[in-house]
C-alpha cells in the first residue's frame, strides 16, 4: 500500500475513533452527573466532548469526502472544525491552571489565543471561501509554544510535577498545528497521525490532571479497550493482510481477514483486562475488592461503634491519602456518598438514628475519587452500617436483659422483705403474748423477760441482710428461747447440736426461728409435763451435691398427714419459710416435716453449699440462673 493511502487509513480511523470516544464522553457526562439539573453537569467535561466532536466529525467528513470521492467538503465545515481545535487548548488550559492565581494570566491568553483562531478562519472562508487559515495555524502554533514556555518559566519544579501531561498535549498541538499549516502531501502515517489526533490528549488532561470525576476510570477503560482493539485491527491489517494480498489470491486474502477478525474478536478480553490494568496502574489504585474483605474482618472485630468508626477513619485516610478524617453524629439520611474537590462525605445509613457522617478532607496531591472507589465507599459504609445495627440490637437484648434482671431481683427483693415483714408481727405477737402471761404470774420474771425481748427486737430489726452466719441465726434462737423459758420454766428444754465448724455457713436470716417458735406453740405446749426441743445441724452429700441439714426436733405434735398439709399451706411461719427458699434456691431447696405419734415431730431444711461459702448476692445470682 502506498504512504499516502496508509497515511489516509490511519486518518480515517483515528477519525471514526475519535468520534466515538468523544461522543461516549459526552453520554457519560449527561448520564452520571449528580443531580438531574442541567446546573450540576461538569462544564469543562462537557465542553470537551462538544468541541471533540466538532473535531473529529469535521476532518472525518473531509477524509472521506477526499478520500473516496476525490472531493473536498465545505470550507465552513473546516472553519468549525479547526476553531473547535483552537478552543480545546483554552478549555484545557482553563481546567489545569483554574486553582493557580499566578497563571490566571495565561488561562486569558488561551482564550484570546482560541478566539483570534476562531475569527481569522471564519475571515478566510468569507473572504476567499478558503479554510482553515494559515495565518491561524501559524499563531495556534506559537501561541501554544508560547505558552509551554510560561508554564516551564513560572514554576519549572511544580510544572514538571503536576503540569507535565498539559505540556506533552500542548507540544502535540504544536506540531499537529506546524504539520496543518504546511504542505500535507506525502508524509508519513505516523506524522499524519500525530498532527490529526492532537484533540485526544486534551481529554486525558482534563481526565487525569484536575478533574478525575466520578466515572473517569469508566471512561478510561473503554476508552483504553477500544484504542487497544483499533490499533490490534490496524496493525493486523497493515502488517499481515496487506502484504499477504500481495502475493495471494482474492480467495486466500478474504479467508486470512476473516480468520484475523476471528482472532481479534476472542483476543479482546485480554485487551480489556490489559487497558483495565493500564488504568489502573496510571491511577494508582489498590485491589478495592481484597480491601474490602480485609476490613470487613477488621470491623467485625470491633466491639462498640466509637471503636469501628475511628477504626474507619484511620483506614480510609490511608487509603485516599487524606490528612484529615473526622466522624459525627447526624439526623440527615439524605447524604449518600458526596464529593466535592476539597472533601468527600460517607453516610453510614443504619437502620435506625443516629446516622454517622464520616468527611475525608485534605488529599494528597489534589487527589480526586472516580467511580471504582466511590462503589468501594457505598459497599464500605453498607457493611459498616450492618454491623453497627447487629452491635445495637446485641446492645439493646443486654441492656433489656439487664433490665429484666434487675426488675427481677427488685421483685424478689421486695417478695423477700415482705416475707420477713410477716415473721417479725407473728413473733412479737406470740412474745407479747407471753410477757403478758408473766405480767400476772411473775412480774419480776416479766421485767427481765420485756429487757430480753427488747435487745432481741433490736437485732432483729437492725438486721437488714438476707443472709445471715449460723451462729448469728443461733444467738437469736437461744435469746428466743431464753423468753420461751421463762414462761415455761422447767418444762422446756432446749439442746442444739451444731458442729463449731459449720457455724459460719451462711442461711437466710431467721429461717430456723419460725420452726423453733411452732416447735413450741404446737408441740411443747402441748404436753402437759412440757418436752424438749432439739435443734442440730450436719453436712449431707447427695449425689447432686452437698447439703446443709438443718433439723429442730420437739417431742410433741401428733400430726397426721392432713394437718401437716394444712399448716404447710396455711401457716405463716412455714409458708414464709417455703416461699423464701423458692425465691433462694429454686427447686434445690427443701422443707420436709415428718410426726409420728408418742414420738414428736421433725422439720427438717435442706439447704445447698456453694463453694467457698459464696455470699448472698453470688447465692441469689448463682441459683436464680439456675432456677431459670
Amino acid at each position: 500500500m502506498e504512504t499516502l493511502n496508509l497515511a489516509s487509513l490511519i486518518n480515517l480511523l483515528g477519525f471514526a475513533l475519535g468520534v466515538i470516544l468523544y461522543s461516549l464522553l459526552f453520554f457519560m457526562v449527561v448520564y452520571y452527573r449528580e443531580k438531574p439539573k442541567v446546573s450540576s453537569l461538569n462544564f469543562f467535561l462537557l465542553a470537551t466532548a462538544c468541541l471533540g466532536i466538532l473535531w473529529n466529525l469535521g476532518e472525518l467528513a473531509n477524509t472521506v469526502w477526499k478520500s473516496f470521492f476525490e472531493l473536498t467538503v465545505s470550507s465552513f465545515v473546516n472553519a468549525i472544525s479547526y476553531s473547535a481545535l483552537a478552543f480545546l487548548l483554552a478549555v484545557t488550559v482553563h481546567s489545569s491552571l483554574k486553582d493557580s492565581h499566578k497563571k490566571r494570566f495565561l488561562i486569558l491568553i488561551g482564550y484570546a489565543l482560541s478566539s483570534t483562531v476562531t475569527l481569522l478562519n471564519f475571515y478566510s472562508f468569507a473572504e476567499s471561501n478558503q479554510a482553515p487559515s494559515s495565518l491561524a495555524l501559524q499563531i495556534l502554533t506559537y501561541g501554544s509554544l508560547g505558552i509551554i514556555l510560561a508554564l516551564l518559566a513560572l514554576d519549572f519544579r511544580q510544572t514538571i510535577q503536576r503540569k507535565a501531561l498539559l505540556i506533552l498535549a500542548l507540544g502535540i498541538l504544536v506540531i499537529s498545528a506546524f504539520h496543518l499549516s504546511g504542505d500535507i502531501e506525502e508524509k508519513s502515517w505516523l506524522v499524519e497521525l500525530l498532527a490529526h489526533q492532537a484533540s485526544l490528549p486534551f481529554a486525558f488532561v482534563i481526565l487525569l490532571q484536575d478533574y478525575r470525576f466520578a466515572f473517569a476510570d469508566i471512561f478510561l477503560k473503554r476508552a483504553l479497550s477500544l484504542v487497544l482493539l483499533t490499533l490490534t485491527a490496524s496493525s493486523l491489517y497493515v502488517f499481515v493482510v496487506i502484504p499477504l494480498m500481495n502475493d495471494k489470491g482474492k480467495l486466500q486474502s478474504t479467508a486470512v481477514v476473516l480468520s484475523l477478525w476471528i482472532a481479534t474478536a476472542i483476543f479482546y478480553p485480554f485487551l480489556r483486562k490489559k487497558a483495565i490494568w493500564i488504568v489502573d496502574l496510571l491511577l494508582r489504585r489498590p485491589d478495592y475488592e481484597k480491601l474490602r474483605v480485609e476490613l470487613s474482618k477488621k470491623i467485625e472485630q470491633q466491639e462498640s461503634v466509637e471503636k469501628i468508626l475511628a477504626l474507619l477513619c484511620e483506614e480510609l485516610s490511608k487509603t485516599f491519602t487524606a490528612a484529615k478524617t473526622l466522624w459525627v453524629e447526624t439526623l440527615d439520611k439524605e447524604i449518600g456518598i458526596s464529593i466535592s474537590p476539597q472533601s468527600v462525605k460517607i453516610l453510614i445509613p443504619t437502620a435506625d438514628e443516629p446516622f454517622y457522617l464520616i468527611t475525608l478532607e485534605d488529599f494528597l496531591g489534589g487527589r480526586r475519587l472516580l467511580s471504582e472507589e466511590k462503589d468501594f465507599l457505598e459497599k464500605v459504609a453498607l457493611m459498616t452500617a450492618r454491623r453497627i445495627d447487629a452491635l445495637r440490637v446485641s446492645h439493646e437484648r443486654c441492656e433489656q436483659e439487664l433490665r429484666e434482671q434487675e426488675f427481677s431481683k427488685l421483685a424478689t427483693e421486695a417478695k423477700l422483705s415482705a416475707l420477713r415483714a410477716q415473721i417479725n408481727p407473728h413473733f412479737l405477737f406470740n412474745a407479747l403474748t407471753t410477757i403478758g402471761y408473766l405480767i400476772q404470774a411473775s412480774p419480776d420474771k416479766a421485767l427481765s423477760t420485756l429487757m430480753r425481748l427488747t435487745q432481741l427486737l433490736r437485732a432483729v430489726l437492725r438486721s437488714e441482710e438476707e443472709f445471715t452466719p449460723l451462729s448469728q441465726e443461733l444467738k437469736l434462737i437461744e435469746s428466743y428461747l431464753e423468753i420461751e423459758k421463762a414462761r415455761f420454766e422447767e418444762r422446756l428444754q432446749v439442746s442444739i447440736q451444731v458442729p463449731k465448724k459449720l457455724e459460719k455457713i451462711r442461711i437466710p436470716s431467721l429461717i430456723l426461728q419460725p420452726l423453733v417458735e411452732n416447735a413450741i406453740k404446737h408441740g411443747i405446749s402441748k404436753l402437759k409435763n412440757g418436752g424438749k426441743v432439739e435443734i442440730s445441724a450436719k453436712i449431707i452429700k447427695t449425689d447432686k451435691g452437698n447439703f446443709l441439714q438443718l433439723t429442730v426436733f420437739d417431742e410433741g405434735g401428733n400430726f397426721d398427714k392432713a394437718d401437716l398439709e394444712k399448716a404447710m399451706k396455711k401457716g405463716i411461719g412455714l409458708n414464709n419459710i417455703r416461699q423464701r427458699l423458692k425465691n433462694y434456691y429454686g427447686s434445690l431447696a427443701q422443707l420436709e416435716i415428718f410426726s409420728e405419734k408418742g414420738k414428736g415431730t421433725e422439720a427438717k431444711i435442706l439447704l445447698p453449699l456453694l463453694e467457698k461459702n459464696k455470699s448472698s448476692v453470688e447465692t441469689k445470682k448463682f441459683f436464680g440462673r439456675i432456677n431459670q
